[in-house]
């Protein structure tokens, strides 16, 4: 007589078993007890590491790696769903169902009847409706403040344009950025500590507003300088080791010059 073959139970969803982990992780009485700890604040520093890791990873177009930091990212996700479950707050599927709707309602010309032929028309879909979404709150509400300080000088300064406090050119954005150089150069000779820094915000505000109405993203342009620095450095150390030279050892003018090959290069 055949035997009936065994039913084998279907693994989990990869989600549903990260969602587990995660929970026997924070079970009071059997979890870590370094989990246990944490709060939404302890967290924090460890979110916007990761995200920072995915984005690394994504300028360097190392694929595998970037796999690695987006499971890590959602690990993140995931904890402060825990978290916030554990205190009857919300769930992660409310956050994920939360967020579901809401591309849904951002675009109505994949999931409705509004048509969009470009990106431009996206972007203009997207914000409108946003604002149906935002009607009852201030300009700048829904910017978060722990953004990236030149990410979110463009994003407030892209908020206030939207009601029209705007300079009418490029030319008169760049004259603000001018004024605000010699003021900090007059901060500088003659002002306190305090406001040369206070100066020196104004200016690089006013650089990321004149690269935002470039369309120069400045975050972007920054961290894409940060790395072509990075590059350039370390291939000034390579050329003196290959010399059997330390760079701390040249004056300032040979450094230069090792700078300069760098950039030929």
């Amino acid at each position: 007589m055949r035997k009936a073959a065994k039913k084998h139970s279907s693994s989990p969803a990869p989600i549903e078993k990260l969602k587990t982990v995660m929970a026997a992780l924070r079970d009071p009485e059997t979890g870590c007890p370094w989990d246990l700890e944490q709060t939404f604040e302890t967290i924090l520093p460890y979110t916007l590491e990761e995200a920072y890791e995915v984005a690394d990873a994504i300028e360097r177009r190392d694929m595998a790696e970037l796999k690695e930091e987006l499971g890590d990212l959602l690990l993140q996700v995931v904890y402060h769903s825990q978290m916030a479950a554990e205190q009857d707050l919300f769930t992660f599927d409310e956050v994920a169902d939360f967020v579901a709707d809401k591309m849904i309602s951002r675009h109505p010309h994949v999931f409705g009847d509004t048509d969009a032929n470009s990106a431009e028309d996206v972007n203009t879909i997207w914000d409108q409706q946003k604002d149906k979404e935002k009607s009852q709150k201030g300009a700048l509400s829904g910017v978060a403040r722990a953004l990236p300080a030149l990410l979110l000088s463009q994003k407030l300064q892209k908020k206030a344009a939207k009601t029209g406090f705007e300079w009418p050119d490029t030319a008169q954005a760049f004259d603000k950025c001018v004024e605000e150089i010699h003021e900090f150069k007059e901060a500088e000779k003659n002002g306190t500590h305090q406001e040369r820094e206070e100066e020196f915000g104004d200016l690089l505000f006013c650089l990321t507003n004149y690269a935002r109405m470039q369309g120069v993203n400045a975050e972007e342009a920054l961290r894409k300088a940060n790395n072509k620095f990075v590059k350039r450095f370390e291939g000034m150390e390579k050329d003196c080791a290959a010399n059997g030279q330390n760079l701390s050892d040249l004056t300032l003018d040979e450094m230069l010059k090792c700078w300069e090959r760098q950039k030929g290069k």
